[in-house]
């Protein structure tokens, strides 16, 4: 198939579309993003990369769609229509999550923090302990799919697409787990439910509120779903003071021990800052500062 110029000019500008918020540097903030990142640059897909991240900062994606197993975007590119682009990871079974789920609603620590709506950056280990990868190990399990004229994969429209879901992920975290097959609110009921049936706990009844069928008319009031801690502690049954005093400061459910993290030398943040302006000192401060940081820190003695 012969290709003119114009599949290599410049894309055309758009208004509205989604732009990346990072305008230079790294994109990605939390560590699912930048975890997601770090193993698709590990691909070694090159300078194709790069084209996708001006893409995506110049807002050349229009629109960005997350669904189980699927990551649909529509990518103007340098011709009048669009391309379609998709990129496919195959969505955990449902007997696999099951076990994922048992293994969160086990661990209070993790049921905790993701009823707060946080990932913890030990949910990749558990996941993985578990037999289901959070990201992909190699680019043969992405299927990825774009209707231009490049033959390249991927091409810039496809890597504009990942760097834009790396910022998809920070927004909201879950919409990872959601690629991977549970939305947040399938997950969060599981987990519920799961701490409910392991800890013999009572769910609590309904916001007074909230109209039956039987009443006929519609509340006024909205009713406000717990947040933070109290969407953990929703499920456990209360008990009065004088029959709990004798264990007033122990854990309602035991707590695991936390999973371990991973070790880091103690000169972590020097390299990722780099070497301090010239009038503060430049490379010479960053050399003494790693010495102190190493005379300073942890040993094995």
């Amino acid at each position: 198939m012969s290709m003119d110029f114009a599949d290599y000019g410049r894309p055309r500008k758009v208004d509205g579309g989604l732009r990346a918020r990072s305008a230079r540097g790294a994109i990605g903030r939390s560590w699912w993003s930048r975890r997601f990142l770090e193993v698709l640059e590990s691909f070694a897909l090159g300078t194709r990369l790069t084209r996708g991240r001006s893409y995506a900062r110049a807002g050349q994606v229009l629109t960005l769609d997350i669904t189980p197993g699927r990551v649909s975007a529509v990518v103007q590119g340098s011709r009048p229509k669009p391309y379609q682009v998709s990129i496919a990871l195959k969505p955990f079974p449902a007997a696999l999550w099951s076990r994922v789920e048992n293994e969160l609603a086990g661990q209070a620590f993790f049921s905790a923090r993701l009823l707060a709506g946080d990932l913890p950056d030990e949910l990749e280990e558990l996941f993985a302990a578990a037999g289901a990868p959070l990201f992909p190990a190699g680019v043969d399990e992405l299927t990825q799919r774009c209707n231009c004229p490049d033959f390249a994969v991927p091409c810039k429209h496809l890597a504009a697409t990942f760097y834009l879901l790396a910022e998809a992920f920070d927004a909201d975290p879950f919409e990872l787990l959601h690629w991977r097959g549970r939305s947040r609110a399938e997950l969060l009921d599981e987990l519920r439910a799961r701490r409910v049936a392991a800890t013999g706990a009572t769910p609590p009844p309904p916001p007074v509120d909230q109209p039956s069928e039987s009443d006929g008319v519609v509340s006024t009031v909205d009713v406000v779903a717990p947040v933070g801690a109290a969407r953990a502690l929703a499920g456990l049954s209360a008990t009065p003071l004088a029959e709990a005093a004798d264990r007033f400061w122990s854990a309602p459910v035991p707590l695991p021990d936390r999973p371990p993290r991973l070790v880091t030398g103690t000169d972590l943040l020097l390299r990722q800052l780099g070497a301090p302006a010239p009038a503060i000192g430049g490379p010479g401060l960053l050399e003494r500062l790693r010495r102190a940081y190493r005379a300073f820190g942890p040993t094995d003695r």
